[in-house]
């Protein structure tokens, strides 16, 4: 399964983005049953979680740091999951990627079982 992120960009302190990671190759009608994530890294730091959904989304995981700022969902009929991002400070720039997970729920908390990963959307918030 290849995942795509997309939606990054330059955006000012206080504002909003939407990313979005679309699924696709031989197995992409599989995806519907994985839990599908996103992390972050931000230059000179080590990649972090920032969030989670199960795989019908029921269940949700956030990192302590972006809760209430951000939130997951997922299309499962579009094999997509999607990330908004509200309130962005420079300390959210980062390349963002999306990840899939073995199971149907992540390991951890999100923080484990990861799968498959996206190549990552740049998101930079600066004024």
């Amino acid at each position: 399964v290849q995942l795509q992120a997309s939606g990054g960009g330059l955006v000012q302190p206080g504002g909003s983005l939407r990313l979005s990671c679309a699924a696709s190759g031989r197995y992409v009608r599989t995806i519907s049953n994985n839990a599908m994530g996103w992390f972050r890294q931000a230059p000179g730091k080590e990649r972090e979680f920032v969030a989670a959904i199960s795989w019908r989304g029921e269940n949700l995981y956030y990192a302590d740091s972006m809760k209430g700022r951000v939130t997951v969902s997922r299309d499962n009929a579009k094999n997509t999951v999607y990330l908004q991002m509200n309130s962005l400070t420079p300390e959210d720039t980062a390349v963002y990627y999306c990840v899939s997970y073995r199971q149907s729920y992540p390991g951890n908390s999100g923080r484990d079982g990861m799968r498959d990963w996206g190549k990552g959307t740049q998101v930079t918030v600066s004024s």
